[in-house]
């Protein structure tokens, strides 16, 4: 009897623990928070793949109402069953409530059956997990392949621009290239109907310095230099975060950022205003420290955590390029 208590008591705390690691990725997903802001009247729409992000999460919070621009695109509402990665969503919610389910029923002696229920259960989780690997596997396959029936003829979203920076300056910012000069306005791409602006090698590298200033005034709590980056509605959500973190008594700190691959996914003009949404797969290292005393809470200050997000940027006719949204890849 005391052995099969012991065994209860080990399998419940591992329960707790797996329990608490659900709790955590979805801490970290909120901290890390993709899927805010507006993109005009593709808010709801999902952006073209390109090399850098073939998918792109949908944005979840945004002051753009659905019913004003339409129901999602079928892309969005398939990216949005997939959001949260492997435990996300619903899943998340299913697996946290049986693993807390089993964990009570455990430590009142009848929960997942003992034992024998505890490693069958964690034995149908495994196949679960293979399942839904294999299904996404299958999805990511499907959805890259109008990508590469257009490679015989016109340039796949996001190809024709890294093919023609390449040859500036390689292995640099956007496109495999960088540093174009200020007097340099050829077009950065060969996309077509996906650049309706007319996104120019200078335009690029402006949004490679957005993305250190915005990651750098953010980790500096720089409320001014947020303002003049991004939209209002951005600066809201990221007063949010940054409120947040000060409620927990965190801080974050970014630093050694740097861009390693980048392409413009589509650009677009709706009245006066032009937008461009583009991917970015970038490098830092990225901690919390506690606000009082500086102690590492979170992250490793040895490791380099690599991104993939697509940022939206717009700007009023003749005026400075904003960030407007930020999406998960």
């Amino acid at each position: 009897m005391l052995k099969l208590k012991s065994l209860r008591l080990l399998a419940a705390t591992l329960a707790l623990g797996f329990s608490a690691a659900l709790v955590t990725v979805d801490y970290a997903d909120a901290r890390r928070g993709g899927g805010f802001g507006s993109r005009g009247t593709r808010t709801y729409s999902t952006p073209a793949p390109t090399q850098t992000a073939p998918s792109a999460a949908p944005i979840q919070r945004s002051t753009t109402q659905p019913g004003q621009q339409g129901a999602p695109a079928a892309g969005a509402r398939q990216q949005g069953a997939q959001a949260g990665g492997l435990f996300g969503g619903m899943g998340r919610g299913l697996m946290g409530g049986l693993l807390l389910g089993g964990l009570f029923g455990m430590l009142l002696g009848t929960g997942f059956g003992g034992m024998a229920g505890f490693l069958g259960l964690l034995l149908q989780v495994g196949a679960i997990i293979l399942v839904v690997m294999l299904v996404r596997r299958m999805l990511a396959a499907r959805r890259q392949q109008p990508a590469a029936a257009t490679a015989s003829g016109a340039p796949a979203p996001g190809q024709g621009m890294t093919q023609n920076r390449s040859a500036l300056d390689m292995g640099k910012g956007f496109g495999l290239g960088g540093g174009a000069s200020a007097a340099d306005t050829r077009p950065a791409n060969a996309m077509g109907e996906n650049d309706l602006v007319g996104i120019t090698p200078r335009d690029l590298d402006v949004f490679e310095q957005l993305l250190i200033q915005v990651q750098s005034a953010f980790a500096r709590e720089d409320y001014a230099a947020l303002r003049k980056l991004g939209t209002p509605e951005v600066m809201s959500y990221f007063a949010e975060e940054l409120s947040q973190n000060a409620t927990n008594g965190l801080k974050n700190e970014v630093t050694d950022l740097k861009l390693l691959q980048g392409d413009l996914s589509e650009a677009w003009r709706e009245g006066d205003t032009d937008y461009a949404t583009v991917a970015m797969r970038y490098e830092m290292r990225d901690v919390m420290r506690d606000r009082a005393t500086g102690a590492l809470r979170e992250g490793d200050t040895e490791e380099m955590v690599e991104v993939t997000e697509i940022w939206t940027f717009q700007r009023e006719r003749g005026g400075d390029w904003k960030l407007s949204a930020i999406q998960d890849a």
